[in-house]
Parts: C-alpha cells; sequence; structure tokens
C-alpha cells in the first residue's frame, strides 16, 4: 500500500482536488487489496475551504509526521501569496525523509518557493507561469500537462490530475488496470505529458497498437527513471517479445532504441534551452554518466552535446543585444 497526501491549501478547486482524489478511490474499489492509503491534511487547522466554499475535514498538516510516501500540493488562488516558514520547514523534511513530492494546479509554486524543485522539470497552471518570472533562480518550468521527474510530480489544474493519476497507477499496476479506472470515469482520451504542447502520438507516430502507444507513454513519463524493457512490457500487458516484435513492425526498431531517442530528445532540449551542466542533464534523463549521455548522444544526433551547447552560446546575443560572432 502506498500512503498519499494530499496538502489542501486554502482556495484550492475543487474540479482539479477531485481530478486527483478520484482516481485513487476507484483503484481501491476494483483492485483485489486496497492500493492506496489516501490522507488528506489542511494548511490552516482541521478543514480546508475551496474556492467555491466547499470544505473538507482533515489533518493539520503540523501535527502530522511527513513520512508519506507522496505528498501532493494542491493549491489555487494565488499560491505565491503563501510564505509559511513552517510548511516550507514541513515539505524540506518530507523530502529528507524520502518523500516524492507533487504540485497540483499552483502547487508547484509553493514547492518552488520552499527550494524544492531545484534541478527538476516541472509544470503548473498557466495562471501560475508568471509567478515564476518574479520568482529568483533559473526554473525548469515546461508548459506541459503533468511532469514527472524522479520524485516530482507536477501537473496543471482542471482535468490535468486524471492524466497524471493514469499514468502513476499504470506505472504501479499496469496499463490495463489503470484503463479500467479511465473507463469508469468516461475518460475516453488518456492525454500523454506532453499535451497539450505537443501533438497526439497517433499524429506523430501514426496508427500503432494499443500495447505500442502505452509503452510509449511509460516512457514519455519516465525521462529520469528509465524503466527497462521487461518493465514496460508487464506494464503493457504484454510479453517483452510480444511488444519488442510490435515496436519492429510498427516503428521499424526495438523497444529500447526508442526509449533511448526520447531521452536524447529530452536531453538535446535541455541544452539548447537551459544552462544545466551536461551532467545535470545526463542525470534528469536517465542515463548512469556525463560521458554515457555524451556517447549516445554523439551517435544518435552525430555532434558532442558540448559542441551543440558551443553553437547555441554562438547564437545568444551579447548583453548589448547583439548576436554573437
Amino acid at each position: 500500500m502506498r500512503r498519499i497526501a494530499f496538502l489542501l491549501i486554502d482556495d484550492f478547486a475543487l474540479l482539479s482536488t477531485a481530478a486527483a482524489l478520484e482516481p485513487l478511490r476507484a483503484a481501491n474499489v476494483f483492485a483485489p487489496e486496497m492500493p492506496y492509503d489516501v490522507t488528506l491534511l489542511s494548511h490552516s487547522g482541521t478543514t480546508s475551504t475551496a474556492s467555491l466554499g466547499a470544505r473538507f475535514d482533515g489533518r493539520f498538516y503540523r501535527d502530522a509526521l511527513p513520512l508519506y510516501d507522496m505528498i501532493f500540493v494542491v493549491a489555487g488562488g494565488n499560491p505565491a501569496r503563501i510564505t509559511d516558514p513552517a510548511l516550507f520547514s514541513w515539505l524540506r523534511q518530507a523530502d529528507r525523509n524520502g518523500c516524492a513530492l507533487g504540485g497540483i494546479s499552483g502547487g508547484a509554486v509553493i514547492l518552488a518557493r520552499a527550494g524544492l524543485l531545484q534541478d527538476r522539470r516541472f509544470t503548473v497552471h498557466w495562471h501560475h507561469y508568471d509567478d515564476f518570472e518574479r520568482l529568483p533562480g533559473p526554473w525548469l518550468l515546461e508548459r506541459k500537462l503533468f511532469v514527472i521527474d524522479r520524485d516530482r510530480y507536477t501537473c496543471a489544474g482542471g482535468s490535468a490530475p486524471l492524466d497524471m493519476m493514469h499514468a502513476i497507477i499504470a506505472r504501479d499496476h499496469g496499463t490495463r488496470f489503470a484503463g479500467r479506472i479511465s473507463d469508469w470515469f468516461i475518460q475516453t482520451e488518456v492525454r500523454g505529458a506532453e499535451a497539450p504542447q505537443r501533438t497526439s502520438l497517433h499524429s506523430r507516430y501514426g496508427a500503432l497498437p494499443r500495447a505500442v502507444e502505452a509503452a510509449l507513454e511509460l516512457m514519455e513519463s519516465h525521462i529520469a527513471d528509465p524503466l527497462d524493457q521487461d518493465q514496460i512490457a508487464t506494464l503493457s500487458g504484454l510479453s517483452t517479445r510480444q511488444l519488442q516484435r510490435q515496436f519492429r513492425e510498427g516503428l521499424g526498431h526495438s523497444v529500447m532504441e526508442e526509449y533511448r531517442r526520447i531521452r536524447l530528445e529530452t536531453g538535446k532540449d535541455l541544452i539548447s534551452s537551459t544552462r544545466l551542466s551536461l551532467a545535470e542533464i545526463a542525470q534528469m534523463t536517465g542515463f548512469s554518466s556525463q560521458a554515457h549521455f555524451s556517447d549516445a548522444f554523439r551517435k544518435t544526433h552525430g555532434i558532442a552535446p558540448s559542441e551543440l551547447r558551443k553553437k547555441r552560446a554562438r547564437r545568444e546575443p551579447d548583453p548589448s543585444g547583439t548576436a554573437k560572432a
């Protein structure tokens, strides 16, 4: 059983909160044994008030030891107003305890203010993009539906938590079981982590067997902590041999070749759009070392990552606004 806490910040949105909680409740209904133990925590006492005035009873977070497997901070309204040192300290203690942390809607703003999103890819509801322009520091904000980067789980608000929870349940219990949950909520199209900034899997790859699409969705949501081939096959509902055959028929190459390509594309984007060191990018794309990342990158893209960064630096404008020679 995974212990998951939702820390509700007053003025949170009911829709995004329900979209996160209901898939876990359904998983507990459908599974032979209850897979998730869900706890509601309040930032303001024993009751949390939603933006519409509805109230949720829960434990005051200061009375709960931060010893959960995952904690999601759920915030709407103006999360940048939260400057509670005790809250930030509690979240940092949870991180030291090995707890995975997540942000729903504006929750990532609070995690950032607590110093818990450095060197992590993340997303937030578009309404809060400007909050990160006002916060000091280099942020790896991605305008995506949800982002899972190792022990950080962030998503936009609205219905986005449904899609992130699908990815979490699929990783924990397989895509077939996760599909039952989606069907229960009449979620006829599960969006991948890249939506809506990128086109659908069908637009990028064409028609593919459902198991291959499920495998690709798993790959795109597990960049920094890659799954192995057997895990991908099991979670997709096929044997490793069957999945390998379907990949070769549909894409012309193996499962792990496509997975590496996806991770290297993420690395290429990070090289071009951030000032992270190559060692940090290697870690964020699931490679064991910078040398391993550089070798794979060179073989795939025909250029060393260090050379790509130099080319990018030459294209950057200098402080006067003139492009470098």
